[in-house]
This record gives structure tokens, sequence and C-alpha cells, in this order.
């Protein structure tokens, strides 16, 4: 029995490492993907040729969507296929375009309600990330929930480019606050048990990553269209 208990306990330290050295990483790396999106928000603020480009074509600003969707889905649906190397290419161009096309933000936003945005962001992210981490629960249940709240979401804010409704953009903006906080402590679990099951490497912490940047990305839109205060 003594023999047994001392394999169970080796097992579940085991199991714990495996947890702490992928969500170390995840966090790095999505660290990493936030600063990479600074950095080019504030290099193509500072460079008006560049920012003009983006902002006074919307050839160029629609292209460069494009090309973050493709990455994304390029980076999430053949991340089996890629080599860590590409993976990690894909996240860094990811993040840099993600600067570019973010720093239309500043036209529209105050550069302090950004500011006080932004920290409320890492509030709550903060917040549900640890207690996605920490929970005992099963929130196995949340995933399809949060995942019709999205499909929600994306849907209602296509309808109303067409629209242009502003008390129909408040609601969708509210909606995606709770959606994406809810998303956060989700992801967060999930990486935790994918790592319980022997998943780990530099693959798995970039699609991780990915995941809970764009999770951080869009909760701070969110709330920055449901509280910012505009120019």
């Amino acid at each position: 029995m003594n023999e047994v208990h001392q394999n169970f306990t080796r097992s579940a330290d085991q199991v714990i490492v495996r947890q702490n050295s992928l969500v170390r990483q995840v966090y790095a790396w999505m660290g990493a993907g936030l600063a990479i999106t600074a950095f080019m928000a504030l290099v193509t603020l500072s460079t008006p040729a560049l920012f003009n480009a983006v902002v006074g074509n919307r050839l160029v600003f629609y292209g460069l969507m494009i090309g973050e969707l493709a990455l994304v889905f390029t980076l999430s649906g053949a991340i089996n296929r890629l080599s860590a190397s590409t993976a990690t290419l894909i996240f860094v161009a990811y993040s840099a375009l993600n600067g570019v096309t973010l720093s239309v933000v500043a036209l529209v936003y105050t550069s302090s309600s950004i500011t006080a945005t932004f920290v409320t962001t890492a509030g709550m992210f903060g917040a549900m990330s640890v207690f996605g981490y920490m929970t005992k629960r099963d929130l196995t249940s949340w995933g399809s929930f949060l995942f019709m709240g999205l499909i929600g979401v994306i849907i209602a804010s296509i309808v109303n480019i067409f629209v242009g409704s502003s008390a129909v953009s408040w609601i969708i903006s509210g909606i995606g606050v709770i959606v994406f906080t809810g998303l956060t402590a989700y992801d967060t679990w999930k990486i935790k048990e994918l790592a319980a099951q022997g998943t780990e490497g530099r693959k798995p912490a970039i699609l991780g990553a990915l995941t809970l940047y764009l999770d951080f990305i869009n909760l701070f839109l969110m709330l920055l269209r449901f509280t910012g205060n505009r120019r």
C-alpha cells in the first residue's frame, strides 16, 4: 500500500510539474505577443506614411484583416502539421499585424481611456485566468455555452455593420465582455487539463498563447466599446 501511495503521489507531482511548465510557456508567449502588438501599434502611430496607408486606404486595412484571419486559421487548423519554428513565426506575424490594425483605435478613443481600459482588462483577465487554473470544477459544460455566445456576438456584429445601431453595438459589447471573460477562465482550465493528459512542448504552448491572446484582445476591445471615451 505504501508503494502504491508513493507511486500515486509521484504521478500527481509529475502532472503538476507538466501543468506549471505548459502554463508558464503559454503566458510567456502570450506576453511576448502582446508586447509585439503594442510595439507595432506605437510604430504605426509614429510613422505617418504607414499610419496613413492603413487608415486612408480601406483596401489595405481589410487586406491586413484578412491576412490576420488567414494566419489564425492556419495556426489553429494546421498546428499538428507545422514545425515549432513555423508555428512561432506565424504567431509573431499575427501579433505584429494585429498591432498595425489596432493602431486605428487611437483615432476613436482617448489615450487615457485606452490606458484605463487596458488596466481593467488585465485585472479581469488575470482574475479569471487564476480562477480557471485553480478551480477544481469541471468546466467542460462552459465550452458549448460560451461557443454559442461567441457565434452570436460574431453574427450580431456582422449584421450591425449594415444596421449601424449604437444601441445594438452597446448590447453586443456588453455580451462580448461576458463571453470573453468566461472564455478566459475556460481556456485556461482547458490548457491545464491538456497538460495533465501529457500535452507539452512549444507548439501546444504557442496554440495556447494564441487562444488566450485572442481572449485578452477581444475582451479589451469589447470593454473599450462598452465604456471607452470617444474623441
